[in-house]
């Protein structure tokens, strides 16, 4: 966890840094594709995500360490081989898992929320999943662990094969020539996104190509098919829990209200999207049937609205960067109060974003939280010791905070508009 934190710290500041530097290269061109609340919910998406990971907070049901120990057939030394053949295998698994999210309704709710946003751009590269409690595909890594690939290799090999696929969710680069036959450029990746019929679950490859042309799977962009961004059932929300747990909660009532009891269990293995018929009779849910006539989701916003966005963002960004940096010296159960802390600051926040009159409750319980944690303490987690007067300007910052989002939020509840 300490390390993983570290790693953070330092990507951080480079994923943000691109993120902001493709702002400004859209507003500079003329083609935005970065709207200010969509990119924040995105940013909100990954720091949950990663407090999750950093914390632990998920169960791997049988490790890769454990396959290695027990059913290795021949042991590859950590040489180069062992790392191309690391990052071979995990790039089979994660198209693998990556179909598999996709196809079956209960894995899609693990998924969803990387789609969940309109747009397409380096910042919803962010918006991954929180809901995943159990590790269940580490049994895809088993040709690795039967040629005995170290566990420290595929440590090493796995977040660097994450965050190499990160560069290509932009619209600014178009094809790449012959790159286009191995690697997964933004092109294939656009079309991944896109809910055009054309598109739907095509390309799921991560860093190359080929499996998806192997497999059955490969779309090129079409040059007369411009992607539409989404989901087919929108979010229609920034908050980033909240999406992460609206397909589950829509299948968890499904199954319930079902009358027919083969219904209520194979709810969860049918192809993605399926809704026994008696429910999708009576309970519709808004789904879009033409990607070419909607209009996108937005809320209104004033210039002081959005300065006090921003700066609620400066701090969150400021929380988390001083938990990856010293959750070590934090410890437990400390860690878990300030993950519990992370969590409700972006749910408070995203509600505000989402203009929902009630977000003033989450606000509240927000600061109270932290006025809760610094009064047990007496401190920030340690943060005394660099300065201290941190302690009393988080006082001042929780007060604060909870009267202007209030204010915000009580000041004639705003509807949700479209884009």
């Amino acid at each position: 966890m300490e390390t993983y934190g570290k790693i953070l710290l330092i990507a951080m500041p480079v994923f943000l840094a691109l993120v902001m530097l493709e702002k400004w290269w859209g507003w500079k061109k003329g083609k935005e594709t970065v709207r200010t609340m969509d990119m924040i919910s995105s940013l909100t998406s990954g720091i949950t995500n990663t407090t999750k990971d950093v914390l632990g907070l998920s169960i791997v049901l049988i490790s890769y360490e454990w396959m290695v120990n027990h059913l290795a057939i021949y042991h590859i030394s950590n040489s180069p081989l062992a790392y191309i053949i690391a990052f071979l295998a995990l790039d089979l698994t994660g198209y693998l898992v990556h179909r598999i999210d996709h196809e079956i309704n209960f894995f899609w709710n693990a998924h969803l929320i990387h789609h969940s946003s309109e747009d397409f751009n380096l910042a919803c590269a962010l918006r991954q999943s929180i809901s995943t409690f159990f590790r269940m595909f580490t049994i895809f890594l088993l040709p690795a662990a039967l040629l005995g690939i170290p566990a420290q290799v595929i440590a090493v090999v796995a977040p660097l094969h994450l965050f190499a696929q990160f560069w290509y969710h932009t619209e600014h680069i178009q094809k790449m020539g012959w790159l286009e036959k191995i690697i997964v450029t933004p092109s294939h990746h656009r079309v991944h996104h896109a809910i055009n019929p054309e598109y739907l679950d095509k390309n799921y490859g991560q860093i190359f190509i080929f499996w998806d042309k192997w497999f059955g799977t490969y779309q090129e962009e079409l040059p007369n098919v411009k992607a539409v961004y989404g989901i087919t059932r929108p979010a229609s929300t920034w908050n980033p829990i909240r999406i992460n747990f609206m397909h589950i909660w829509l299948m968890i009532k499904d199954a319930w209200r079902t009358k027919n009891t083969k219904d209520k269990f194979r709810i969860w293995f049918m192809p993605t999207g399926w809704r026994p018929a008696d429910v999708a009779a009576k309970y519709p849910v808004h789904k879009i049937e033409d990607p070419y006539h909607f209009q996108k989701y937005d809320t209104p916003t004033t210039p002081l609205f959005s300065v006090w966005i921003w700066i609620q963002l400066i701090l969150l960004l400021l929380f988390i960067s001083y938990l990856f940096g010293n959750i070590a010296s934090i410890g437990s159960p400390g860690m878990f109060y300030y993950g519990a802390f992370v969590f409700l600051f972006v749910y408070a926040y995203t509600e505000l974003m989402d203009r929902n009159p009630n977000a003033w409750r989450w606000e509240l319980a927000k600061s109270a939280l932290g006025i809760a944690l610094l009064y047990q303490t007496g401190d920030w987690f340690g943060a005394g010791k660099w300065w201290v007067g941190i302690p009393y300007l988080l006082y001042i910052y929780f007060i604060a905070s909870s009267l202007i989002s209030t204010a915000f939020s009580m000041n004639r509840p705003l509807k949700a508009k479209m884009a």
